[in-house]
């Protein structure tokens, strides 16, 4: 949030600082923002409106004086040239400001959504980030980190698939403490930043243009087929040739030096065709929205950071002494070159002017010059927009603190866990403390008690930590973890496989992270309930067992009690805790506070019976 500053915003946007005593909460600093972006979308409407009345009225008046000279002959017909100038002059500011009630509406939209976020109402609002789900991921699909509603519908604000990718990564492997410290440091610093956050959200012409880094990548780093390079000299000098013949053409009506170097040209376009197309065609995902992503370059090297990590990012901004944003606005430029090719105008005069060969040379000498300095670029947007995605939802959720990194013994000791994804209204807290001598949180209770939602929230809250992002949590002390999970699992018709064939392959996947590095948190919801009772009994005892050995640490939930007992052969390393409900005249209901001990209750044939199955 704002620290110690009240910013009033002014006519073209931008805020005018003044002392305050108190921090601006969020709701009331969106609030202030989107009052001023939503008026000036309506005065600039006005004004769009009052310039398209004007360009009609000079159109009419071009008519009345056009008629008055030609057909009245009662003025010079010069005297059309003024309604004609004040049209342009009209149309160019008609332009501007449909280009800036765009932006204003475009900042509009961005308070919003950030209003959806603090309200919890932004399911369904965003990016859902399907295309990075994995349904063998070992706690992708248990913690719905990906879809509707999911983490990274809530998390992400990245306008580009870079940044989308990078936080999609972040959310899927743990990185290093160096890294976390890192991170915490750039998105306190981002945070506070909602100037350079707008800006970046509305640049572009439409709501979610993207930029195709693979295609882009693909291009940039294509093999060099304009060879030789004398090649480069003579088309050049063929183009001079030319001119000088049409000249002597024209003077002279001695066409035949002009048809020869044609002639010569274009055989010289022949042996170039190859390499041409690859280097003209290329792709063209990989020249969309080159616009969007000059600007974002450009926005992010104007910014002055203090972090070392966003410092660090920034200079790699440059090649060859070029900054990455000029270097994009002109790869831009020769597109445009590029795609002129098909015009009517340029087609006649390619072969003369060797036109597509001498934009072939620049798009080529661009490549050269800055293809290798892409992929860096890239990896630049895409890191500094997921921290700007985990910088909004700091900004949005100041009661979330960054988690306490610790050494030593593996622990996990939460204090007042909530599930981000679950509204702030209806989300219950609850402690979970894992550490030695209490390595594993056997949870028992009765259906819909809650002991999936604790995993759940024991595990994305891991999953913010090793992310580097705030968690959902009054505090957060752990060591290194990586999540494994088996909590949603199911059986599969095109694989084949039975719900318990796809649970112990997923159990075998979570105990070979436990050989790994980070500590493994295991989570373990009604484990092997696809067998029978004495199986999974023993291989309950088992499977914790040969994780407890490999020091992880966990939780595993049940409704059958007699797993209950598993824990005195494992040495009081396992600890029980339930969920209980209430019946009150005949409805059943949840307080979702976790309890010591074992459940004493069981709601089974309750619910059957509160249904209408006689049982």
């Amino acid at each position: 949030m704002l620290t110690g500053r009240l910013y009033l915003p002014r006519w073209e946007g931008r805020r005018k600082p003044l002392m305050y005593a108190q921090p601006v909460p969020p709701f009331l600093e969106y609030t202030q923002r989107l009052k001023d972006r939503e008026s000036r979308v309506a005065h600039l409407e006005r004004v769009q409106h009052r310039a398209g009345t004007i360009r009609l009225l000079m159109v009419l008046a071009a008519a009345g004086l056009a008629w008055e000279s030609l057909h009245a002959h009662a003025l010079a017909f010069w005297w059309v040239l003024l309604p004609a100038v004040a049209f342009v002059a009209v149309a160019i500011h008609h332009s501007r400001v449909l280009q800036a009630r765009d932006l204003a509406q475009r900042g509009v939209v961005f308070y919003r959504n950030g209003f959806a976020r603090i309200e919890d109402r932004w399911a369904g609002a965003g990016q859902t980030g399907d295309a990075f789900n994995d349904p063998h991921h070992v706690y992708a699909c248990d913690l719905d980190l990906f879809g509707h509603g999911s983490l990274f519908e809530l998390l992400s604000t990245a306008r580009t698939r870079m940044g989308e990718h990078t936080l999609a990564k972040w959310l899927l492997s743990p990185a290093s403490v160096d890294q976390i410290a890192e991170r915490h440091a750039a998105v306190q610093e981002l945070r506070d930043q909602l100037d350079l956050r707008e800006d970046l959200a509305v640049l572009g012409d439409q709501a979610r243009a993207g930029v195709h880094p693979d295609d882009l990548l693909g291009w940039a780093k294509g093999p060099n087929g304009m060879k030789p390079d004398w090649l480069r000299w003579l088309a050049a000098a063929l183009v001079l040739a030319a001119i000088a013949a049409a000249v002597v053409w024209w003077v002279y009506g001695i066409a035949m030096f002009f048809l020869l170097i044609v002639l010569i040209e274009g055989l010289a376009r022949y042996r170039l065709r190859s390499p041409l197309l690859a280097v003209l065609q290329g792709s063209e995902q990989a020249f969309r929205n080159l616009d969007l992503l000059a600007g974002v370059l450009k926005r992010i090297e104007q910014h002055r950071f203090s972090a070392p990590r966003l410092q660090t990012l920034q200079r790699q901004l440059w090649s060859h002494r070029v900054k990455s944003s000029d270097a994009i606005a002109h790869l831009s430029t020769i597109v445009e070159f590029i795609r002129a090719r098909g015009n009517a105008l340029t087609k006649p005069l390619d072969i003369p002017l060797m036109y597509s060969v001498q934009v072939g040379f620049a798009a080529e000498r661009w490549r050269s010059a800055h293809g290798d300095a892409v992929q860096s670029w890239l990896d630049v947007i895409g890191e500094i927009e997921a921290l700007l995605s985990l910088a909004t939802y700091s900004y949005e959720h100041p009661d979330d603190p960054f988690p306490e990194l610790v050494q030593g013994e593996p622990c996990f000791e939460g204090t007042e866990l909530g599930h981000p994804l679950i509204p702030a209204a209806r989300c219950v807290r609850n402690s979970v403390h894992l550490s030695e001598g209490r390595q594993v949180f056997l949870v028992s209770g009765s259906n819909m008690s809650g002991k999936s939602t604790l995993l759940r929230s024991v595990g994305i809250n891991a999953v913010l930590a090793m992310a580097g992002a705030p968690v959902r949590a009054q505090h957060l002390r752990m060591t290194p973890l990586q999540v494994g999970a088996s909590i949603r699992v199911s059986d599969s018709l095109q694989e084949g496989s039975s719900r318990f064939y796809a649970e112990i392959t997923r159990l075998r996947k979570v105990y070979d992270l436990a050989s790994g590095d980070p500590t493994l948190l295991f989570l373990l919801d009604e484990l092997l309930q696809g067998t029978n009772s004495k199986d999974r009994r023993i291989g309950s005892e088992g499977i914790v067992r040969a994780l407890l050995a490999r020091r992880a640490i966990g939780l595993v939930s049940t409704h059958d009690l007699t797993l209950a007992d598993i824990g005195s052969t494992l040495n009081g390393h396992l600890y029980n805790v339930h969920f209980q409900e209430e019946f009150v005249d005949g409805k059943m209901y949840f307080d979702y506070k976790l309890q010591e001990g074992l459940v004493t209750k069981t709601n089974g044939l309750a619910l059957m019976r509160s249904i209408g199955l006689e049982v």
